[in-house]
């Protein structure tokens, strides 16, 4: 099935509306034309695969919206990967464009006007949180129901700000620029998560509508005062689990949260609120896997996914998301779920953020054990939390031994890496 292509529908419909940055829709598309035609002059052509190893900025919207004028399948790198790193990710793509694109262009280029829903437009690795980045392709049609079934779960606002300050190179901060051009809104784009230039973001009354976060970063925005951000209808958060101190602290500070839950492979969000996404349906297998299957599942996968992760569904038909699969912690043969004993060590007035994770222990199997990084000006008693632990965690579920950290290992997303720990 093909479509109008986003980008020229955008530009047609709000031609002087703001896009990104500076760039107006129809200023967006223009710059866009022009770097189809430079790519085509290079060679590249429909189907070809192009790495995109460019800040988040509007040089790399322009790339992106060239790459998917031409048909050609970008593949966006973080520019912070080494060397080895970028190469092996880019090796099947015919070029990588890595600064602003100069250098002639080539008038015949026959650049889209439409998309096929069946056809690759984006190559995003994971995050690779549970085990090396795997590249996985997403069609057009995978971000188009991405885009309706967030808009369905989050209301749509033709006015809609959108702040993206997570990595563009990955699914999470890509799709806040492809959904922002679907419906012809604007996207505002950090190069990276920093506290200050958030939060100035989020006091001005013009400022973001939305803003896709992960619980750390919100935890710091809180620390450094946010509160009532005036302009916000949802802060949507996901990346991790959602420690309930968090949650109550966000609704103290008027700061409403959208609790979500995505993965790549499933062109980001699946559970917004506790609820699928429209077009995306979940189950619960009897091991208590999570399954998903719909149109936003890529076709890397199949028509099946499934996630690794744990979930229950709830009282009216929510579901739960309890951690991944292969971090549960046995030990002594009872089962401890990380994320319960980091939530119950978060709410300690001292903790800013913990990450627990099973030690090889000879006499219990696995060890309960945690890193703790304490708030700013406190200090932290590693038996005092261990004491608070037993007051509110059964006896096999608090830490065997709990050490401090300035900072915990975290993907450029600002998800835990527990496989660093």
């Amino acid at each position: 099935m093909e479509v109008d292509a986003w980008l020229p529908r955008a530009a047609a419909a709000h031609p002087r509306r703001i896009a990104l940055g500076t760039l107006q829709y129809a200023a967006l598309l223009a710059a866009a034309q022009r770097a189809a035609r430079r790519l085509a002059a290079l060679g590249v052509a429909q189907g070809d695969h192009v790495a995109i190893a460019l800040p988040a900025g509007e040089d790399f919207a322009v790339t992106l919206h060239a790459c998917l004028l031409l048909g050609a399948v970008a593949t966006p790198l973080d520019p912070r990967l080494d060397a080895d790193e970028r190469v092996r990710r880019a090796a099947a793509c015919v070029l990588t464009v890595d600064g602003p694109l100069a250098g002639p262009e080539d008038a015949g280029a026959q650049l889209r006007e439409t998309h096929d829903l069946d056809a690759p437009a984006a190559v995003i690795h994971t995050s690779g949180t549970s085990a090396d980045a795997r590249p996985i392709t997403l069609t057009y049609g995978n971000w188009l129901w991405s885009a309706l079934g967030s808009a369905v779960a989050l209301g749509s606002d033709p006015d809609e700000r959108w702040l993206c300050c997570l990595p563009v190179a990955h699914v999470g901060g890509l799709s806040i620029l492809l959904r922002s051009a679907i419906a012809g809104t604007t996207a505002i784009l950090h190069e990276r998560f920093d506290t200050g230039s958030v939060l100035a973001a989020l006091r001005d009354p013009a400022g973001p509508t939305l803003v896709s976060l992960v619980p750390a970063t919100l935890t710091r925005l809180l620390d450094a005062g946010l509160r009532e951000p005036p302009a916000l209808r949802w802060a949507l958060l996901g990346g991790a689990a959602i420690p309930d101190a968090l949650l109550e602290r966000a609704a103290q500070a008027g700061v409403p949260v959208a609790p979500t839950y995505g993965m790549t492979e499933a062109c980001s969000q699946v559970l917004t609120n506790g609820a699928p996404l429209f077009c995306t349906r979940v189950t619960i297998d009897d091991a208590g896997e999570i399954v998903v299957t719909g149109p936003t599942v890529s076709p890397t996968i199949g028509p099946v996914l499934r996630t690794g992760d744990r979930g229950r569904r709830e009282a009216g038909g929510r579901i739960a998301v309890l951690g991944r699969a292969d971090d549960l912690i046995i030990s002594g043969g009872e089962n401890v779920a990380p994320e319960r004993v980091e939530a119950v060590l978060e709410a300690h007035p001292a903790v800013a953020e913990a990450a627990v994770h099973g030690r090889p222990d000879e006499r219990w199997g696995q060890a309960v054990v945690a890193t703790v990084v304490p708030r700013d000006g406190e200090s932290v008693d590693a038996q005092a939390l261990i004491e608070h632990c037993r007051e509110h965690l059964a006896p096999w579920e608090v830490p065997k031994a709990i050490t401090v950290a300035d900072a915990l290992p975290r993907t450029p997303s600002g998800k835990l890496l527990r496989r660093a720990l």
